[in-house]
């Protein structure tokens, strides 16, 4: 009888032991998942994952400026390229608005060309003007330095009337209402830029453009114009003129800040508007002129209506 006893509780003695043993087992692997849950969690809140990027418009041809960098699609935003320039630069000079979007004009995005104009130096009077650009829809990206004298831009434009020639326009250095204005154009697809010689005219720039490859436009007065004030090449930069507007009385201090002209049929169209305190109707209404001389004298055709002015 002694011997079952002692056998019965030498058993209760082993299995006592072992659930122990099971139990601390169990509870010790509970706490180290537990824990790697928490070192994973804390890891995943200290390493967001990058947003997916989403196109700033409904174009097949678009970009993003999500996660700090510029990207461009071909096909509404389904694939992704990376441009090789930093974002910053891109905003860099006087420009205080948002950076959502890239500054207008600045940029050419087709299917055929992605061309970025930006400033790059260490002070505000010494800056290069870079050209970044590809087409091959980014599989390879070239850089041009349009030229490495220069100030950071107020004004920047560029564009291609077709697959060699292009224009580039911007403005710098600006004190009180004057600022330097530079053009610079390429017959080679951008490979290389040529300046035109200067017009001498040190207002504000408010817009400018070649509609061809001689005819070109620039016109001024941004804060506080009275007339329009455009000058006029047709021999690709080499010489300017001031454009002649006859205006009717009734129009005088009404329509007075000239936009980039348009060829229509055999004569060039340019829309007037009332600059940036006109109230006339509005303020809203422009005034068509029309050019029979490639844009030296402008005759006054009509007021076009805004849902008309495009």
């Amino acid at each position: 009888m002694k011997k079952i006893l002692l056998i019965i509780s030498s058993m209760m003695v082993i299995i006592l032991v072992i659930g122990t043993v099971i139990y601390y087992s169990n509870n010790n692997e509970e706490q180290l998942n537990d824990a790697s849950s928490t070192e994973q969690s804390s890891s995943k809140t200290e390493q967001p994952q990058s947003e997916d990027l989403q196109p700033i418009n409904n174009n097949p041809v678009t970009y993003s400026l999500q996660n700090n960098e510029l990207n461009i699609s071909h096909n509404y935003g389904e694939d992704w390229i990376t441009v090789p320039i930093e974002t910053d630069l891109l905003f860099e000079g006087e420009y205080d608005g948002g950076e959502q979007e890239l500054i207008e004009d600045s940029y050419v995005l087709t299917e055929d060309r992605a061309a970025f104009l930006y400033s790059k130096g260490p002070d505000w009077d010494e800056k290069r003007i870079i050209l970044t650009y590809s087409l091959d829809k980014g599989d390879t990206w070239e850089e041009t330095v349009v030229t490495d004298q220069a100030t950071s831009m107020r004004f920047r434009k560029i564009d291609f009337l077709n697959d060699t020639f292009g224009y580039i326009i911007f403005s710098g250095g600006r004190t009180m209402s004057e600022e330097g204005v530079r053009i610079f154009i390429t017959e080679n697809g951008g490979d290389n830029w040529d300046e035109t010689n200067n017009l001498g005219v040190t207002r504000l720039i408010s817009d400018g453009g070649f509609i061809d490859e001689t005819t070109g436009f620039l016109s001024f007065g941004t804060s506080d114009p009275s007339e329009p004030n455009m000058h006029v090449t047709q021999n690709a930069g080499d010489t300017w003129e001031q454009s002649i507007f006859n205006m009717p009385e009734k129009y005088d201090d009404i329509f007075v800040l000239a936009e980039v002209p348009r060829k229509e049929n055999n004569h060039l169209i340019v829309l007037v508007n009332q600059g940036p305190h006109g109230d006339y109707k509005g303020g809203k209404i422009k005034g068509q002129f029309i050019s029979e001389d490639n844009g030296k004298t402008w005759t006054f055709e009509k007021e076009v209506q805004p849902d008309e002015a495009k």
